[in-house]
């Protein structure tokens, strides 16, 4: 197997991996929309916002999705992606410096979580986002220019 084709295949499975999460989380997110209202609404900070955000954050998760599905937005995919969870990660970070509880949102599984395997998980989706960037990168680089010598 070729480094290009192992690369595309890392790529894949890392796509593959991050379409997953935010499919559960989103679809978890949905189908307890009360639930995830309450728990936003008990988040410091943030909740004079939890009424928008039990919408956007969903949604948000929904079109990483459709960008990590669709070829030429893969890029721009990976890249939301790596940003979202780093938003998710500092805002645990920054709350868990200055309080002592802080629920969780999260559902399913994710909510089992302590917040130091939160930051641990989200770490490294963050990882595998930016090794498929860079793998991207690194595969465009690779790629034999058009020229037009007209």
């Amino acid at each position: 197997m070729s480094s290009k084709n192992f690369n595309n295949y890392i790529i894949s499975a890392i796509k593959l991996l991050l379409g997953m999460l935010f499919i559960y989380t989103a679809t978890g997110k949905l189908m307890h929309l009360d639930i995830f209202q309450m728990r936003l609404e008990q988040m410091p900070y943030i909740s004079p916002l939890a009424s928008s955000l039990k919408w956007l954050v969903p949604f948000a998760e929904l079109v990483i999705v459709g960008l990590l599905l669709i070829g030429k937005y893969r890029a721009l995919g990976m890249y939301a992606s790596f940003i979202l969870l780093g938003l998710f990660t500092m805002y645990i970070m920054a709350v868990l410096r200055f309080n002592e509880h802080v629920p969780c949102s999260c559902g399913g599984v994710l909510s089992a979580l302590s917040w130091r395997d939160h930051i641990l998980f989200n770490g490294a989706f963050m990882l595998l986002a930016l090794t498929a960037i860079r793998l991207s990168r690194k595969g465009n680089k690779d790629k034999p220019q058009n020229q037009n010598t007209t």
